[in-house]
C-alpha cells in the first residue's frame, strides 16, 4: 500500500530535517528521506553541516585554538605551561562524539515531532510521486501534497588536482587527519580553506594557501579583507593570491602542485593537500525525466523568492537553490516553506543574512560593504571601533580588530554591519536584529550596552558614523 503524506522532504541537512519537524509541528503529516551513512553504516541525520561540515570544523577550530593558546598565549596572564602537546587522534576522537551526538539528537527530535524517516535515496517523479530506493536496492513509492527538495551540496572537484581523500583531500577529508602534516596546501582562500588552513598551521603545519583570485575575500568589505589578510599571513598562512594551480602528481606520500602566478610558473611539495574551491548542489538522480522541475544554467533549482519551483506544490531550499551555501540560510528557508504550505504568508529577507569566517579573529558580516553601495551611489556615513580600545578585549588580550558599520548619509539607517575581531560572529547577529527593525546609527547609539563587554565596539562604531564616539577621537566629517 502506498504511504501518503501531506509533505515529504528529501534530505535532512539544516534546510531539510528544519522543514520536516516544523511541518510536522504545523499539523501535518511529514516523511523525511535521508541516506547518508556514518562509519558504522548507520543513517547519520543532519547533512553536511553536522556530519562534515559546519559543526567538526568548529570543534577542530576549537580545540586547536586552545592548544594554540596553551602553546603561545597563556604567558602573557602569568601562566606557566610547559611541554605542550597536541594529541590528533584524540581530538579527532572529540569532534566525531559531537557530531554524533548532534546527528542523534536530529533523530530524537524526529521522533519527538512525529515524523517519519524513510531511510534511502529520495527521486521526484512525476505527479509528486517520490520513489525511495533502501541500501539494499529495494524500492517504495510513497505520495506526497507537497514536496520539499533539500538534497544539500558537494565539494567542488577540478581537474588538476583530483581527490583521493589520502594525500590530496577535500573539505571531508581534512577533518580526519590522523597527525600533523609538516607542510600543507590548501587550494582556495574561501571560507573552508581558511578555516581548515588555520586549524592545522595552528596545531604546527606550515600553510599555503592557493587562491586563484587576485583579491582576497571578495565578498566582504574591502578594509575588513585587508585587515584579514594582513593578520592571517602575521598567523604563519602564507597566502599566494593570483595562483592558478595547473596540475599534481602524488609520490611517495607526497604532491607536487604546479601553479602559474604573475612570476610564471611555480611548483610546491606538500605532505597534505587540500581542495576548497567551493561546493555545487546535488542533483544526480533526484528528478525524473518526467518530473517538471527545472534547473538553471548553473545546475541549481529553479525557485523564486518563496522557494516555489516549475512545479506547484513542490519546493526546494538551502544549497540546491540561489544564493549563499549557508546553513541557517537553509533552515530559515524550510521554516518559511513549512509555514507557507500550512497556509502562512511567511517570507525571508534574504538582504540580511550574515556571512562568518571562524578563523581567529573571527569575520563577519551583515548587509551591503561600503564597495557596494558607493558602485550604487548611495552616499552613507562609516564609523569604526578598534578593538585595540575595548577594554574587554584588553583584558582577554584580544585586541585585533574592528567593528565598522555603515549608515545611509541622508536617512541615517544602517545599510551594513562588519567585524573582524573576537565574537564577531555575535556581534554581526546583533547589527542584523536592528537592520531587521529598520534601525538607526543614532538608535545604536542610543542604547545601553553593559561594560565591559566586546558588545560596546559595535556602540562605539555607530556612534563615530555621526562623529560621536566617546572612547576614540573622531574623524572630521568630509
Amino acid at each position: 500500500m502506498t504511504q501518503k503524506f501531506d509533505v515529504v522532504v528529501i534530505g535532512a541537512g539544516p534546510g531539510g530535517y528544519v522543514a520536516a519537524i516544523k511541518a510536522a509541528q504545523l499539523g501535518l503529516k511529514t516523511a523525511c528521506i535521508e541516506k547518508y551513512q556514518d562509519k558504522e553504516g548507520k543513517i547519520a541525520l543532519g547533512g553536511t553541516c553536522l556530519n562534515v561540515g559546519c559543526i567538526p570544523s568548529k570543534a577542530l577550530l576549537d580545540s586547536s585554538w586552545k592548544y594554540h593558546e596553551a602553546h603561545e598565549g597563556f604567558a602573557i596572564h602569568g601562566i606557566e605551561a610547559k611541554s605542550v602537546t597536541i594529541d590528533v587522534p584524540a581530538m579527532i576522537g572529540r569532534k566525531a562524539n559531537i557530531v554524533k551526538n548532534l546527528t542523534g539528537g536530529v533523530a530524537t527530535l524526529f521522533k519527538a515531532n512525529g515524523v517519519t524517516l524513510l531511510e534511502g535515496h529520495g527521486k521526484l517523479l512525476a505527479n509528486k510521486q517520490v520513489e525511495v530506493t533502501g541500501s539494499d536496492g529495494k524500492t517504495q513509492i510513497v505520495e506526497a501534497e507537497n514536496v520539499i527538495l533539500a538534497s544539500g551540496s558537494k565539494p567542488i572537484d577540478i581537474p588538476p588536482a583530483p581527490v583521493d581523500q589520502d594525500v590530496i583531500v577535500d573539505s571531508t577529508g581534512a577533518l580526519e587527519f590522523q597527525s600533523v602534516p609538516k607542510k600543507l596546501g590548501v587550494i582556495g582562500a574561501g571560507v573552508i580553506g581558511l578555516e581548515l588552513g588555520s586549524v592545522w598551521s595552528r596545531l604546527g603545519a606550515e600553510v599555503t594557501v592557493l587562491e586563484a583570485l587576485d583579491k582576497f575575500l571578495p565578498a566582504a568589505d574591502e578594509q575588513i579583507a585587508k585587515e584579514a589578510l594582513k593578520t592571517l599571513t602575521k598567523q604563519g598562512l602564507k597566502i599566494r593570491l593570483g595562483a592558478r594551480v595547473t596540475g599534481s602528481e602524488v609520490k611517495k606520500k607526497q604532491v607536487t602542485v604546479n601553479f602559474t602566478d604573475a612570476e610564471g610558473e611555480q611548483k610546491i611539495v606538500f605532505d597534505k593537500l587540500i581542495v576548497a574551491v567551493g561546493r555545487r548542489p546535488v542533483t544526480t538522480d533526484l528528478l525524473a525525466a518526467d518530473s517538471g522541475v527545472d534547473l538553471d544554467e548553473r545546475g541549481f533549482i529553479f525557485v523564486d523568492d518563496q522557494c516555489t519551483t516549475s512545479v506547484p506544490g513542490v519546493y526546494a531550499i538551502g544549497d540546491v537553490v540561489r544564493g549563499a551555501m549557508l546553513a541557517h540560510k537553509a533552515s530559515e528557508e524550510g521554516i518559511m516553506v513549512a509555514e507557507r504550505i500550512a497556509g502562512h504568508k511567511a517570507q525571508m529577507n534574504y538582504d540580511l543574512i550574515p556571512s562568518v569566517i571562524y578563523t581567529h579573529p573571527e569575520i563577519a558580516w551583515v548587509g551591503k560593504t561600503e564597495q557596494q553601495l558607493k558602485t550604487e551611489g548611495v552616499a552613507v556615513n562609516v564609523g569604526t571601533f578598534p578593538f585595540a580600545a575595548s577594554g574587554r578585549a584588553m583584558a582577554a588580550n584580544d585586541t585585533g580588530g574592528m567593528v565598522k558599520v555603515i549608515a545611509d548619509a541622508n536617512t541615517d539607517r544602517v545599510l551594513g554591519v562588519h567585524v573582524i575581531g573576537p565574537s564577531a560572529a555575535e556581534l554581526v547577529q546583533q547589527g542584523a536584529i536592528g537592520m531587521e527593525f529598520g534601525t538607526s546609527a543614532e538608535d545604536l547609539g542610543m542604547m545601553v550596552f553593559s561594560h565591559p563587554t566586546l558588545s560596546e565596539a559595535l556602540h562605539e562604531a555607530a556612534l563615530a558614523v555621526n562623529g560621536h564616539a566617546i572612547h576614540i577621537a573622531n574623524r572630521k566629517k568630509r
